[in-house]
């Protein structure tokens, strides 16, 4: 029996055309897992007028869903762990499609808060399944292509709620949008349920932790939380900014999440290739800093509104680019059988910073304030950088040592 992190005779070494599938499974489970989370932001300004809700409420949306997402991950890496990234990934996708058919059900504020908590069970799966699954399937020499592929799945959700749902939601309304993506997600579930291979048995204990990576787990959570704030709160009203300071219509505005979607796909793949061992321990601060001038173009955007675009752009090609270079960084060091919880961890990091960010900008949003937001927003890349540096450093000198 192979050990993780040993590719098996998989369908990726066997048969490209079975490779570029689960890859493609792999990129649309990212997808489903985060794709509530980009629909309220895409529809944000049309739930604030059909539900009623404030701009604050509108960000606590967000704070419960991740808040379940960093609450169960540590539990969802253990139980990945435990069944097998097949069982997980159509746990995750089924999940799902249960969450977005709830909240396009929703009345009111009530439901639609305890179905983005539902969808925070599918958030806690993802990254620790896709990723046991890459270590079990893919060849070492693929893994980085294929992590920077997959995490850009998240991005793809950010794309699909931005352009074509919420172009759908001008036509069939937004629940409508909404049930079309349920109905996508318990497909692609059966897909994943039909052509992924049979969990194996779990391989024998290796050791229970390793220093060198135990500690890059530790770092790059803390990295994760301060990242994770920004990325939420520009995910959140980005749209909405668009619409209430900038004079955009509810499709122009939900097309700049569409935007950042774009340039986070390209970003996320083109980074986790460039994450070679030796380089990859110093782009999370590199690209902390990109993101620190991203959310500076949009508090500019007040003064000139195009700049909003580049701001969505840089956005996506640095802040939401970081994460799947620490994922790239978690494969490349995790201890043999503990893939699925040190993704956790470093999820759990970014999850919570995910949490923690929309509130935040929400009081100055509901204020109209959005330019101490932009700044806050800065702070927070900025911090990240700050720790990331500091780890590489560290790291460096323990190389050394």
């Amino acid at each position: 029996m192979a050990s993780e992190g040993t590719a098996t005779a998989s369908p990726t070494e066997k048969d490209g055309g079975a490779g570029r599938q689960l890859t493609a499974l792999l990129t649309c489970a990212m997808a489903f897992s985060m794709l509530q989370l980009f629909l309220l932001g895409a529809l944000g300004p049309r739930l604030v007028t059909e539900l009623h809700l404030s701009p604050a409420l509108l960000g606590l949306t967000t704070t419960i869903g991740f808040a379940a997402a960093a609450a169960l991950s540590p539990a969802g890496g253990r139980i990945v762990d435990r069944i097998g990234p097949r069982r997980s990934l159509v746990l995750l996708l089924l999940l799902s499609a249960a969450a977005l058919t709830l909240i396009g059900a929703a009345p009111g504020a009530g439901l639609l808060l305890g179905a983005v908590a539902l969808g925070g069970v599918p958030q806690a799966l993802a990254n620790p399944a896709t990723n046991k699954a890459v270590l079990r399937a893919v060849p070492p020499a693929r893994r980085g292509a294929v992590t920077g592929l997959k995490q850009s799945g998240v991005q793809v959700g950010a794309f699909a709620a931005g352009a074509p749902l919420a172009a759908l939601a001008s036509g069939i309304g937004w629940r409508g949008a909404v049930w079309t993506g349920a109905a996508a997600a318990l497909l692609t579930g059966l897909w994943a349920l039909r052509v992924l291979p049979a969990d194996p048995p779990p391989p024998p204990a290796g050791p229970r932790t390793q220093p060198a990576p135990r500690a890059m787990v530790a770092w790059l959570a803390v990295y994760s939380l301060f990242l994770g704030a920004g990325i939420a709160s520009v995910n959140t009203y980005l749209a909405l900014f668009g619409a209430q300071r900038l004079g955009m219509g509810p499709t122009t505005a939900a097309a700049l999440v569409a935007v950042l979607g774009v340039a986070g796909i390209a970003g996320r793949v083109a980074w986790a290739r460039a994450a070679r061992p030796g380089r990859a321990e110093w782009l999370p601060g590199g690209l902390a800093c990109g993101a620190l001038g991203a959310a500076a173009l949009l508090a500019a955007a007040l003064a000139a509104g195009p700049l909003v675009w580049l701001g969505a752009v840089a956005a996506g090609l640095f802040a939401v680019s970081a994460n799947a270079v620490s994922m790239v960084l978690v494969l490349q060091r995790a201890a043999p059988g503990r893939a699925g919880q040190d993704s956790a961890l470093v999820a759990a990091g970014f999850f919570a910073g995910f949490a923690l960010g929309p509130p935040l900008f929400g009081l100055l949003a509901q204020s109209g304030r959005y330019g101490p937001g932009w700044l806050l927003v800065a702070a927070e890349f900025a911090a990240a950088a700050a720790v990331a540096f500091l780890w590489a450093v560290r790291d460096r000198r323990a190389g050394a040592a």
